[in-house]
């Protein structure tokens, strides 16, 4: 592999048709400047709404994407490109991405049909990078939105995100720490990510520390003598109420303890009354234990006696809603000095045409109200446009914004929803129309496609 490229930033992280259509659109002269968006076209139905988290990457990609000299022998090599015009293949070897970007911030609520981020650029260009943008921002969105989700169950107790053994990579844990940080967890499992995103690092022990030093009592001493002031020591490798005891007639008292598995509500209960017995009010009590939003609010319902709690599985795999769709549709398309609207008109998979803007309400509380996706050229009339310029010209318009930035934006964002949707049940959904102007628009095109037809 060529060393001087990273394989996060090779032009090959995209599907085959992208490919094709680039050669296609080169080879036959089609030069176009379009302009694309990425929006999720229905909420799953577990969700009131969504946090857009991953744009920092999608544009570190949009920046750095090549295609080296090995990336293009292999393309050459391919029998699908084998009456593609040589030059096609000189183009990608000085490919740069040189379009537009405007995207909703990171941390911020995004609904149906709301754009989260809009490209233009030479066509080629645009649809090159379809795969990645799409792939980046669905997969952080997805883990930030659930994230919120657990946030609202734990009801102000801490959660950790412990998903990194659950993820489906190594890369993909690196990234759910960082959009579950986003969405206000309180730190991570993942010392890469938290080193790389100064995100606070969690940890206590596993069952094989336990297990290893065969006697119960030795592996919690020689546990405290490693970390006097931090360890969380495993109440259920064998037996909790026994584990406690030990720990307890040791008279060494640790920083918490963890529970991971059986009755999660009655035994923190009953941990808790022997630990303030034992004058060890300030010791934490940590879960884990394929926790989700559900159980979290189950385990609160009954009285549990829990400070904070772990999950993995339900941030970084979640099983409720495994992904949002997230689609990246055409909208316009500019050739020869003209400009063409694009729409797509198939049964349920309906798009709406031109570069669009979200306009956001709120009452005098600072409550939102409803939302108006518009076109871009319309007036605000007085609500907050989301979308804003991030990158021109294939560079971008200011420096990384700093993450604990999108981490206050997203907890001020849901203080500013109705308490109807911050509910983790499925609610009225939350207004969101489309503009006089872009519904006339939408007519146009419609009658322009199927005079065509």
């Amino acid at each position: 592999m060529n060393s001087q490229l990273s394989p996060r930033s090779s032009g090959l992280l995209t599907d085959l048709y992208e490919l094709t259509m680039a050669a296609g659109y080169f080879q036959s002269g089609f030069d176009a400047k379009a302009t694309f968006e990425l929006f999720v076209r229905e909420l799953p139905r577990e969700r009131n709404y969504l946090v857009a988290a991953g744009l920092e990457q999608a544009l570190q990609f949009l920046e750095t994407v090549r295609f080296s000299a090995e990336n293009i022998d292999y393309l050459r090599s391919q029998p699908i490109f084998k009456h593609v015009d040589r030059n096609f293949f000189e183009y990608l070897s000085q490919f740069r991405f040189g379009g537009e970007v405007w995207a909703a911030p990171e941390g911020a609520l995004v609904f149906a049909q709301e754009p989260i981020l809009r490209v233009t650029a030479p066509i080629i260009e645009a649809q090159l990078v379809e795969t990645s943008l799409l792939s980046t921002i669905n997969f952080q969105t997805m883990v930030a939105s659930r994230a919120a989700r657990l946030i609202m169950a734990a009801a102000g107790k801490p959660v950790v995100e412990f998903g990194a053994r659950r993820a489906h990579g190594p890369e993909a844990g690196i990234f759910a720490a960082r959009a579950a940080w986003i969405a206000g967890c309180a730190g991570t499992s993942n010392v890469m990510a938290a080193n790389i995103f100064q995100i606070p690092a969690y940890g206590t022990q596993a069952h094989s520390w336990i297990m290893a030093h065969g006697d119960e009592t030795q592996a919690f001493a020689s546990f405290l003598n490693v970390f006097p002031e931090q360890a969380t020591l495993l109440l259920d490798t064998y037996n909790v109420k026994a584990a406690l005891q030990k720990i307890i007639a040791s008279k060494r008292k640790p920083a918490g303890v963890r529970l991971d598995s059986g009755d999660l509500a009655a035994q923190s209960c009953w941990v808790r009354r022997q630990l303030d017995r034992a004058g060890w009010k300030d010791v934490q009590i940590f879960v884990s234990g394929d926790l989700d939003e559900n159980k979290i609010a189950d385990l609160l319902r009954r009285g549990d006696r829990i400070d904070a709690f772990g999950v993995g599985s339900a941030l970084v795999a979640p099983t409720d809603a495994r992904n949002l769709s997230m689609i990246y549709k055409l909208v316009e398309v500019e050739q020869g000095g003209r400009t063409r609207e694009a729409i797509k008109l198939s049964e349920s998979k309906s798009t709406f045409p031109g570069k669009k803007q979200v306009f956001r309400s709120s009452d005098k509380r600072g409550k939102w109200t409803k939302d108006l996706i518009g076109l871009q050229s319309e007036d605000s009339k007085g609500a907050e446009p989301l979308l804003a310029p991030v990158m021109r010209d294939g560079k971008r318009l200011s420096s990384a914004e700093p993450l604990n930035t999108a981490r206050r934006r997203c907890s001020e964002s849901l203080k500013c929803l109705p308490m109807r949707l911050l509910a983790n049940t499925s609610a009225r959904p939350y207004p969101v129309q489309h503009s006089r102007a872009l519904e006339k628009l939408l007519r146009q095109a419609r009658e322009r496609v199927h005079r065509k037809m």
